[in-house]
Formats: structure tokens, C-alpha cells, sequence
């Protein structure tokens, strides 16, 4: 199998190397490329949206061109893991608590709306042990970097983990969407139950 980094802007290099580590605990043969344009998007088997500057991404993929293969390749099933940034640019509609709607270009598969910058800025940055029952009864530490919410959820969106009565993460059929940044806390476990939703999706496609 083959995973893309969305290589844009964010937190590239951690999720390549948190993905690798992820293949090799589940000794599975794949690869983890760095993708940006459409032709290379079409081409993977599974697909992470880092951490980063939203705006900068969603820019910066608008004129790549590669928002509409990314909005298709979902909802042909491939699986999808969107992390702070990446959950924004894959979410319905944002807004931030100061400036109202962003206005920023999103793919907007996820049926949710978010609120930028939820838990403050930068320097309000921390992490904290979440329950996510997908991942096993072990806390999973999410590190949380100008971190958003979710605030409203679609009726077919899964909410998986919460901090203190906040969605911070959530699923929906092949999307992932955390407000945290699993490839910043040492632990795989995000990534390894991404690359066994590509097994299943590849097994359903006989590739």
C-alpha cells in the first residue's frame, strides 16, 4: 500500500515518519510519499491532511488544484486523516471565535463545522490524555496546538474523543478528524488504525 502526506505546509516530515513506524509495528509492506498534486493524489491508497497553517494549505492546494481529487478520491472511499489543520480544510464550514467566517477554501467532506483557535493561540499550546475507545482502553495523548473544536456534527459523523465536553476528534464512514496532533505524541495508534481502514478499503477493491 502506499500512504500520502499531503506536502503542502504543517507537520509533513511527522506524519511521514509516524506512519512508517506505524507499517513496520503492523509489519505491513507499504510506502508513505509526499504528495501535492492531483496525479499523485490519485495514485494513493490512503491520504493524511497534516497540522500546519489552514489557511496557508487550503491556498496553497487551491492552486495546486488538488482540493476537487481529494473531495472525489473520499468519496470514493478512500480513507482520510485530517489532523488540526487538516481536519479544518476537511470540515464544512469554519469560523474563528474573533474574525467570524474564514472564508478559506475547504474540501468539505466532513460533516462538521468548526471553530478555529478554539482553546486559544500558540502560546496556550498543551496536551492532555484523551479516551478514544477505537484506539483501546490505554489514554491517548493529544497534543494540542492552536488547537480547534468541533461544534457542530452531522447526524452520520461518530464522535470518538472529547476534552472537557469539546469534540476534539471525530469519525465519519473513511474520514478521520482530530483537533489534536497524533504524529507529535509519540504513539502510533491513530496512524496503525488508518493504515487498517486502507487494508479494508484496498480488500473491498481487490487491489
Amino acid at each position: 500500500m502506499t500512504i500520502g502526506v499531503l506536502g503542502l505546509q504543517g507537520d509533513i516530515e511527522e506524519n511521514v515518519a509516524a506512519t512508517s513506524q506505524a507499517l513496520q509495528e503492523l509489519h505491513i509492506d507499504g510506502s508513505v510519499d509526499t504528495v501535492r498534486y492531483p496525479e499523485e493524489i490519485e495514485k494513493m491508497d490512503g491520504l493524511i491532511l497534516p497540522g500546519g497553517e489552514t489557511t496557508v494549505q487550503s491556498t496553497l492546494a487551491a492552486i495546486q488544484r488538488s482540493l476537487p481529487v481529494i473531495k472525489k478520491r473520499i468519496l470514493e472511499g478512500m480513507p482520510v486523516l485530517g489532523t488540526c489543520a487538516g481536519m479544518i480544510m476537511l470540515s464544512k464550514r469554519a469560523y474563528d471565535r474573533i474574525v467570524g467566517d474564514t472564508k478559506q477554501k475547504l474540501i468539505g467532506n466532513l460533516d462538521i463545522v468548526i471553530e478555529r483557535n478554539a482553546f486559544g493561540r500558540q502560546n496556550d499550546s498543551f496536551e492532555a490524555d484523551l479516551s478514544i475507545s477505537m484506539l483501546g482502553k490505554e489514554a491517548f495523548k493529544g497534543v494540542f496546538i492552536r488547537a480547534p473544536a468541533v461544534s457542530e456534527v452531522g447526524k452520520d459523523v461518530e464522535v470518538i474523543g472529547k476534552l472537557n465536553n469539546r469534540i476534539v476528534a471525530v469519525k465519519q464512514k473513511n474520514i478521520i478528524g482530530t483537533a489534536f496532533h497524533p504524529e507529535l505524541s509519540g504513539d502510533s495508534r491513530m496512524h496503525r488504525h488508518l493504515i487498517n481502514m486502507v487494508l479494508e478499503f484496498k480488500n473491498k477493491n481487490g487491489s
